[in-house]
């Protein structure tokens, strides 16, 4: 048995380690790092209760002072804040440095966040090209201690908000989370879902192209977030859980006079993002991944609640909907491939659609959505790197629409059919400069060259 004194050292070593390590920004960091560090903790945890042990079992020295020399109950607490683990995949293999180191106070407050600035020119039409500083992020966080944790996100779209602007204020998330068991946590409060790729993870850092993919935009509305309560597991195998209750739809926000955000974005047009929240109907969600070889995720969520809220000013009342998606991700060397799937349902708005006959846009009863994306590191040298990329994406927001008479549904658009071809410039893992084309296949008026620089910290 090793002297009390080296053990004191490991552990000191140990939380050190750990202090330096943790970050509020976890949800952003690679999954490498992300169980390297719940690994220090796990180890962490049980030197302590080796230790305590240990000197049951020993006198302890009185140091110079009459005390004693070390105390476990005086060990230094990780600071900062624990988000949900990112997504398998979040982040390109070839970028592994520290992301979203944040900066802390001797306190425990930490501090982290993301902008992106854009700019979009649609094809042969110079007058409509239009620049904006489109999101600007502060996230600050917690660490009460080694187990309960609180982080906030507040965004800002646009550049300014006021009430002739277009800019949007918003908490992004406002939650506190806390480890029941090691690989068990709970949070509590306005948190992002764990559906797709993009909602938990939307770094411009993270993602390829200027702009946030279609599909998980318009079929699965962007950071997508509820009140709520919800659970996290993870399993030494690499599976990993997510369950919760949270806050649904308001189909009351749905605009007969004929909406382009309703046709933009069926979800999108009616969340309620945590404000005077209608709560008569509840709404339930599942996820699985696993993560378990490397440089591969396979996973999929379930979604499923009210969107009626019970309002007696509607005429369908008990309308819910439902949200399933599949995903997949394989990164090897220099690749890295993704696709994903997903469908929404409406249920029980029949009677809606009927009373409101002869609107623009009746409640669809199914929207779904596909893409399949493949990058390549072309070249790296340090911090520098040049990442092109492909994708194609096919989408319908509008598939049918029930309760309405016959001869007065609106026509069934076709599929959105859109091709983006681009790269990003890395000046640094957390710092880049992007460029793309988007062809829409039977829209060519949406055509565009897209210029973008997005960063984190």
């Amino acid at each position: 048995m090793f002297p009390l004194t080296f053990q004191r050292a490991s552990l000191s070593a140990v939380a050190t380690a750990a202090l330096a390590m943790c970050s509020p920004a976890q949800a952003q960091t690679p999954p490498e790092l992300l169980q390297e560090l719940r690994s220090m903790q796990h180890e962490l945890r049980a030197v302590r209760a080796e230790l305590e042990a240990l000197k049951r079992q020993q006198p302890v020295a009185d140091s110079p002072t009459g005390g004693s020399t070390w105390s476990a109950q005086t060990a230094p607490q990780t600071p900062g804040v624990s988000p949900a683990p990112a997504v398998s995949g979040s982040a390109p293999p070839w970028t592994p440095a520290p992301a979203m180191a944040a900066t802390e106070a001797p306190s425990g407050v930490s501090l982290f966040g993301y902008g992106e600035l854009t700019m979009s020119r649609p094809r042969g039409n110079t007058a409509g090209a239009v620049a904006t500083a489109r999101r600007g992020v502060l996230g600050f966080a917690y660490r009460f201690n080694d187990r309960t944790r609180m982080a906030a996100e507040l965004e800002i779209e646009n550049a300014v908000v006021s009430a002739s602007d277009q800019g949007e204020v918003a908490f992004e998330q406002l939650y506190i989370e806390h480890d029941l068991q090691d690989r068990l946590s709970a949070k509590v409060g306005l948190f992002l879902l764990p559906v797709g790729y993009m909602n938990e993870t939307h770094e411009p850092t993270r993602y390829f192209g200027v702009h946030r993919n279609l599909v998980e935009t318009a079929i699965i509305p962007s950071t997508w977030r509820e009140l709520g309560v919800g659970l996290r597991g993870t399993h030494a195998s690499g599976l990993r859980w997510d369950a919760g209750v949270v806050t649904g739809f308001d189909l009351t926000k749905w605009s007969s006079a004929g909406s382009s955000e309703t046709q933009a974005s069926p979800l999108g047009a009616i969340h309620q993002e945590g404000q005077q929240a209608k709560a008569a109907t509840l709404a339930t969600y599942g996820a699985l991944n696993f993560d378990g070889l490397p440089g591969i995720n396979v996973g999929g969520s379930l979604y499923n609640g009210g969107a009626g809220q019970k309002q007696p000013d509607i005429a369908s009342p008990n309308a819910s909907v439902t949200l399933a998606e599949l995903h997949a991700r394989w990164q090897s060397g220099p690749w890295d491939l993704s696709t994903l799937s997903a469908q929404g349902r409406f249920h029980d708005v029949s009677t809606f659609n009927a009373t409101a006959a002869g609107i623009a846009n009746p409640v669809p009863s199914l929207f779904r959505g596909w893409y399949g994306q493949a990058a390549y590191r072309l070249w790296q040298q340090g911090d520098f790197s040049l990442v092109p990329f492909v994708r194609y994406e096919q989408l319908n927001t509008a598939l049918g629409f029930a309760g309405v008479p016959v001869g007065l549904a609106p026509s069934i658009a076709p599929d959105t059919r859109v091709w983006t071809v681009g790269a990003s410039y890395y000046l640094h893992p957390q710092v880049v400069l992007k460029i793309d084309s988007q062809r829409y296949l039977n829209q060519s008026a949406l055509d565009k060259l897209n210029l973008g620089v997005g960063f984190h910290f």
